[in-house]
């Protein structure tokens, strides 16, 4: 792709609020190529934690379209969050490449936001050129998508289940604290897990700083735009409605993908994951699957190491056409 270098700060990001069906979504865009590579952020994520990779495709020569998922930052709510599903957000993703005329793109989806990334790309492959997704392989909503019985009952994907255990955990403390907490505590390579007299933010320990990688300033951003939405859709989807189960009984991708793995992501070692994605199993669904490993990165590689994973997110959308 031929290099341009007038997109390259974070002020030429515009921010607008794009209607998808029926709810004013907010999306931050920067790059005028023809090709479009949408991001999906995942938790405690907003549209900014793409802000490295953002500029960089920008820079490459392509339209790098973020947004806030329903309910989430500066986007609207639904009517009744409870009820919705990680399928929603599916429909969410083709529904903004509609209003955007978007006719074909490239997807990059982290943590939760790689689920409904893959299942848009099985259902809807004519429109997606390939997809791209960082620290979670493909898996399918329902039963069996997290083992929770396979870890302690403190887990915290299991606490965050419950209702209302969250919201009473989370409500000791303003958003900013809970925004630095989370992501201290993700940062980690082991999975957060709370003892039986322990909440989940009990497991925070004010003496460790933030990440190198993550600025007063980033967490300040983040503050402000949790501080808009709440955490009320956050805790339903993606963690009350993972095993909610869709109408797909056996999908498959077809469109190349890469699978970017953090070594030290606490991800791994949820029961069985590592076997899934090493021993090939995923291959199974995702057929065309490329996958890199990155020995020092963790659960937020992005933005730990943004210039490793530009390099890999940029080579990878250089190979395939749209």
């Amino acid at each position: 792709m031929v290099k341009q270098n007038s997109f390259s700060t974070m002020e030429n990001i515009k921010h607008s609020h794009v209607e998808v069906r029926g709810l004013k979504l907010h999306v931050a865009e920067i790059g005028s190529g023809s090709k479009a590579v949408i991001f999906l952020h995942g938790f405690p994520e907003i549209w900014y934690t793409w802000r490295h990779q953002m500029i960089a495709v920008a820079n490459s020569g392509y339209r790098a379209i973020a947004f806030d998922f329903r309910g989430y930052g500066l986007s609207e709510h639904p009517a009744d969050p409870e009820k919705e599903t990680m399928y929603d957000l599916i429909d969410e993703i083709v529904g903004l490449l509609d209003a955007l005329t978007i006719t074909k793109a490239f997807l990059v989806g982290k943590d939760f936001g790689a689920i409904p990334g893959y299942l848009a790309a099985a259902v809807h492959s004519e429109r997606v050129a390939a997809i791209i997704t960082l620290g979670i392989p493909f898996i399918l909503p329902g039963p069996s998508a997290i083992q929770n019985h396979l870890l302690p009952k403190g887990f915290y994907i299991t606490r965050w289940q419950e209702p209302g255990r969250a919201e009473a955990d989370f409500g000791r403390f303003d958003v900013k604290s809970v925004i630095r907490n989370i992501y201290t505590l993700f940062s980690r390579s082991d999975v957060p897990v709370a003892a039986d007299d322990q909440e989940i933010m009990d497991l925070y320990d004010p003496s460790i700083p933030l990440p190198p990688w993550f600025s007063e300033e980033d967490l300040e951003t983040y503050a402000s735009l949790y501080e808009k939405s709440g955490f009320r859709y956050a805790l339903q989807v993606p963690y009350r409605s993972v095993n909610v189960e869709g109408s797909l009984s056996d999908p498959k991708v077809t469109v190349p993908a890469l699978l970017i793995l953090g070594e030290k992501d606490y991800v791994l070692k949820f029961p069985g994951m590592e076997d899934y994605i090493q021993s090939g199993k995923v291959k199974h669904i995702v057929k065309d699957l490329e996958i890199i490993n990155i020995p020092e990165g963790n659960h937020f590689v992005h933005e730990q190491i943004p210039e490793k994973v530009n390099q890999l997110i940029i080579e990878f959308l250089d190979k395939h056409s749209i």
